[in-house]
Parts: C-alpha cells; sequence; structure tokens
C-alpha cells in the first residue's frame, strides 16, 4: 500500500515562539550586567587617563564636588548632623549607589531599545566631563578623561549587549524547533517516506549549537572586561596616591623655628577623666569642608596672590611667607554647623604670619570692607577687613598645626586660621587668594546658600561629663566640660542641678582669650535622674542665650541641657 509523508499536528508556517515569559527576567538581569560592568569601564578608562593626561580629570570626583556646590542647606546640615566628617564617604557612597542603578537600566533599555542604553551613557559622559570642566583650576586637558571613559564605556556596553541579544534570539530560535520536534505526528496515505527531524538551529563551526557559542562569547567578554575595569580603576587609583609626593615633601618639610610661643599657665588643664584635653591631637581635630578628595598641593609651587582693592597686586611664595616670621598662637576654632553640646571645635597650637602684616604690603583701599579668601578647590569665604588687620586680634596665615606642618587634610601648605569667627567665613582651607573687596560687591560660597556674610562665634558651654550613656554610683561625682568665647574670653560657667540654684563652677587657668576653658564642679549624686545644664558668662558681662536657635543661618544658640543617671 502507498505511504504518504507524515503530516504534524503544528500549524504550517507559524512563527517561531519567542523567548518564555519567565525569561524575561533572566535576560534583563543580564542586560543589567552588562550595563554595570561598561560603567566601570568607563569610570577605569576614565581614571587610567586621568592619571596620564589630567590628574582633575576623574569623573567621580567632579561630579560629587558639583553635588556638594549645589546641595541645599538643609541636605548639607543632615549630612553634618548624621555622618559628621565621614560626610564626603557617605557621599562617595550615594554616587556609588547611583551610578550602578542607572547603569544597570542603561543596561536594560541597550536590550529592549537600542540605543537607549548607550544615548544614556553618553549623556553620562557629557554631565561629568561638564563637572570636569567647570570646576575651579581645571587644566587644559581636564576633559579628555571623561570623554575617552564614555566612549570606551558605549563600546562595551554595544558589544555586550549585542552578544547577549545574539544569545536570546539564538536560544529562542533552538527553543521554538525543539517545541516542533516534539509535536504530535500522524499518519497520512501516501508513499511511505522518511520526514527530516527539524533543524534546532543555526550550528557554529565545531557542530554546537549557536546559543552555546553566543552564550560562552557573551560571559568571556563580560569577565575580561570586568576584570579589565577592576584592575585598571583601583591601579589607577592606587598609581596616582602612590605617584603623589605631597605627604612624603610635608614629612621632609622643615619649617623654621618661631619667634615666640605660647606659655601655657599651670592649672590650664584639668586632670579629669572625660573631659576634653585642652588641645585637640590633629588626628581627632573636627574636619568640615567641601573638597571631596584631599587636594595635593607642593609647597614649592604654591602661590598666595592678593589682589582686588588694593594699591599693589602681591603674589607670595610659600618661602617669602616663611621668610617674613614665624610666630605660635592658641586658638580655638569653632564650625557653624556644630550644634548646641556638639563637638564641631577643637583648639590647636598653630604656627603661622599675621594676615594683617600680608595685607600691608598690598595696600587695602580705605572704603574695602572685605576679604574674600579663595581656597584651591573653589572655595570661597568672606572675613571682615577689620577682623584681619585689627592689632588687637591674631587673624593668621597658618602653616604648622599642634608641632607639625599643617595635615593634608586641615589645609596643607597654608590656611586661614581667624579667632572669633566661624570657619565658614574665616578658616580657609588650601589658601590661593586673598582678594580685598567688599561685602555689597561679592559673595561667598555660604553666603547665598542660606548662611550670613558676617558670622562671630557665639558664646557657648558644653558638658562632657558625665556621660548620657554612662550611669554614675551615688557619691560626689564630677560634672565637667569646656566654655568659648573666642576674642573676649570666659569670666563664669554656672551649673544646675534639677530645679536647684545655679553654682559656680571652678575654671582652669586661661591661656588667652582666644583658647576655650575647662571647668569643674563637685556633685553630691543621689539615686535616680537628674537634669543637668550648663551656661557661661564671658568677660563683657554677657550671659550665654538660653532660647534654643538653629545653626542656619548664623550659628546655634542655647544651654545644654542633659540626663544624668544615678544608679
Amino acid at each position: 500500500m502507498e505511504q504518504h509523508p507524515a503530516r504534524s499536528t503544528a500549524r504550517a508556517g507559524a512563527a517561531p515562539a519567542g523567548p518564555r515569559a519567565g525569561n524575561r527576567l533572566r535576560w534583563w538581569s543580564l542586560a543589567a550586567l552588562s550595563g554595570v560592568i561598561s560603567a566601570g569601564v568607563f569610570l577605569a578608562a576614565a581614571e587610567l587617563v586621568a592619571l596620564v593626561a589630567a590628574r582633575d580629570g576623574s569623573p567621580i570626583l567632579a561630579v560629587g564636588s558639583f553635588v556638594i556646590d549645589i546641595v541645599p542647606q538643609w541636605a548639607k546640615e543632615f549630612a553634618i548632623e548624621v555622618f559628621g566628617e565621614y560626610d564626603k564617604v557617605a557621599l562617595l557612597g550615594g554616587l556609588g549607589l547611583a551610578v550602578l542603578v542607572a547603569s544597570a537600566i542603561a543596561g536594560v533599555l541597550q536590550l529592549v531599545r537600542p540605543p537607549l542604553g548607550a544615548v544614556a551613557l553618553g549623556l553620562a559622559g557629557a554631565l561629568s566631563l561638564a563637572a570636569v570642566v567647570t570646576r575651579t583650576g581645571a587644566t587644559a586637558f581636564a576633559w579628555l578623561p571623561p570623554l575617552v571613559g564614555a566612549v570606551a564605556g558605549i563600546l562595551v556596553l554595544v558589544l555586550l549587549v549585542g552578544r547577549l541579544r545574539a544569545w536570546r534570539e539564538h536560544a529562542a530560535a533552538g527553543g521554538s524547533a525543539a517545541s516542533d520536534a516534539t509535536a504530535t505526528v500522524v499518519p497520512s496515505p501516501g508513499p511511505a517516506t522518511a520526514a527530516a527531524p527539524p533543524d534546532p538551529g543555526a550550528r557554529a563551526k565545531g557542530g554546537r549549537p549557536a546559543a552555546s557559542v553566543d552564550r560562552r562569547g557573551f560571559f568571556v567578554l563580560a569577565g575580561l572586561a570586568a576584570a579589565s575595569a577592576l584592575v585598571v580603576g583601583v591601579g589607577s587609583r592606587v598609581a596616582g596616591a602612590a605617584t603623589s609626593s605631597i605627604g612624603a615633601i610635608r614629612r621632609a618639610l622643615r619649617l623654621p623655628a618661631p619667634n615666640s610661643t605660647v606659655t601655657v599657665p599651670d592649672g590650664a588643664e584639668l586632670d579629669i577623666p572625660g573631659i576634653t584635653p585642652l588641645y585637640t591631637p590633629n588626628a581627632d581635630f573636627y574636619r568640615v569642608d567641601t573638597a571631596l578628595t584631599v587636594p595635593s598641593i607642593d609647597p614649592a609651587t604654591w602661590r598666595l596672590v592678593v589682589d582686588g582693592m588694593v594699591g599693589e597686586r602681591v603674589e607670595l611664595t610659600f618661602d617669602d611667607l616663611l621668610a617674613m616670621g614665624l610666630d605660635e598662637y592658641s586658638i580655638t576654632l569653632t564650625c557653624v554647623s556644630n550644634e548646641v553640646g556638639g563637638d564641631l571645635l577643637g583648639t590647636a597650637k598653630w604656627l603661622g604670619v599675621p594676615v594683617r602684616d600680608v595685607l600691608a604690603k598690598a595696600r587695602p583701599e580705605a572704603d574695602a570692607d572685605m576679604v574674600l579668601s579663595r581656597s584651591v578647590d573653589g572655595f570661597t569665604a568672606s572675613t571682615p577687613l577689620g577682623s584681619l588687620t585689627d592689632d588687637g586680634l591674631d587673624a593668621i596665615l597658618a602653616v604648622a598645626m599642634n608641632g607639625e606642618p599643617l595635615p593634608l587634610e586641615h589645609g596643607f601648605p597654608v590656611r586661614m586660621v581667624v579667632p572669633g569667627l566661624y570657619g565658614y567665613v574665616s578658616a580657609t582651607k588650601w589658601l590661593t587668594e586673598l582678594k580685598v573687596t567688599r561685602f555689597d560687591a561679592e559673595e561667598a560660597y555660604w553666603t547665598p546658600r542660606g548662611y550670613s556674610a558676617k558670622a562671630p562665634i557665639k558664646l557657648s558651654s558644653r558638658i562632657d561629663t558625665p556621660r548620657l550613656d554612662k550611669p554614675v554610683e551615688p557619691g560626689t561625682t564630677v560634672i565637667a566640660g569646656v566654655a568659648w568665647a573666642q576674642t573676649v574670653g570666659i569670666d563664669l560657667v554656672e551649673v544646675k542641678i534639677d530645679d536647684a540654684d545655679w553654682q559656680p563652677a571652678t575654671l582652669s587657668n586661661p591661656v588667652n582669650a582666644d583658647t576655650w576653658v575647662q571647668w569643674f564642679l563637685e556633685w553630691e549624686a543621689t539615686s535616680g535622674s537628674h537634669d543637668v545644664t550648663v551656661r557661661a558668662t564671658d568677660r563683657d558681662g554677657t550671659l550665654q542665650v538660653e532660647e534654643r536657635a538653629p545653626i542656619a543661618p548664623d550659628g546655634s544658640t542655647g544651654w545644654q541641657r542633659r540626663l544624668v543617671r544615678v544608679s
């Protein structure tokens, strides 16, 4: 009997089935991975070019600095309150997370809507390039690292997602063919002929299915790109740190002996456990500034320019400054972000030259009333001219701190130190320019961001011990802390226990009016919880303000109250 070819129940001419819906997450995940790897290549290539051609061209640092510049006041206060001196680390971590998420999205876009992913990466490159070239002091080739990085990242993204798309298509074709092969076959009348099995997808050389080859090619390329990005990126940062000799130059720097030194009187520092030391070690000194990374400045190339409303423009080298003669000063610095009872202040012995002597060389004009100091990173501070030229105030250009050259993070090689003014209007680090001007003509960095142009430090006091988290035993207990009223000095510190009368505390012997004093009071503690309150009076008879006020626009106020548990 004549046999006919077998007849399949599969509909003739049916389109191959696409990847199952359950596999969509798989492909999107691999596309997101491609985006992350491409972003890593972007950053690594940029860091390598920055190491070779333009050290100020790092995209991540430029974007981070841009974020610092535009961050609103409330966000700045929140970051300092929550993270303290680690706010820059938190910012870099946040930027890293943002890059991770955005690059993953770009990878998915490149898979489902090409070339949107590549366009997104290109926009990121353009934004980082703009952030780099608009930074203060950007060098001629600062644009090169983000440009090269963007091109490299886009190329890797296109290649990776192209491999991934080919793998997906071949896998879909193979799955469709396999489905056809297992379709139900029913006999049909007609001649017997052998039915050829359907082709399960194209095959590569050697007989392997194309999907397998594409899968292997994707993972090989992804692995090579990721490993290269890691090695090049980390290696470039490490090489940059190793080739930077600023730390070694600072360690080798020998400053001339000062013409005068600070005399610390007997009784200036109290021997009380838990109290803040009279002089804050450099490693513990607070740091609040706008520099995402610490600038590296060689004293041999450092220059200070004094210009603006002056009779003569002056430019000084580091050696010129040292030749003017150094003196030692004891000064307490305070950050405007210091909350009531906070620790954003510290005291050091500073070695430097009076600012008034430097300004005298330039001869400021009579109607000038402000000096706009500028840092190498673009930060500016507005300081009243009178605070810098007054013979009774020790405003200095400092080159050393607690017996050693300024630490890199505290302004090496030269910074300003002005007693009596919050740091944001006076304590410019990595100083490069003093512009004599007027308050009605120039604005400093923080003025348009919600802070006052003038900001004298407010009289305040703090309880150091006992601590809130450490109960004390009944009996004689020492309550102690510090108080400050720079340029005026502290006359009296008083302590109140619960609703009892104010009691005068014993003060340490003051070093000078610019340095905080320590204080203590012996208290017969009884079991239970007690509210301890402190307040200070300065030598002019001014009582510390009781009413609480926030740090903006010109510093916090209020009496500190601490709950002490006795058990």
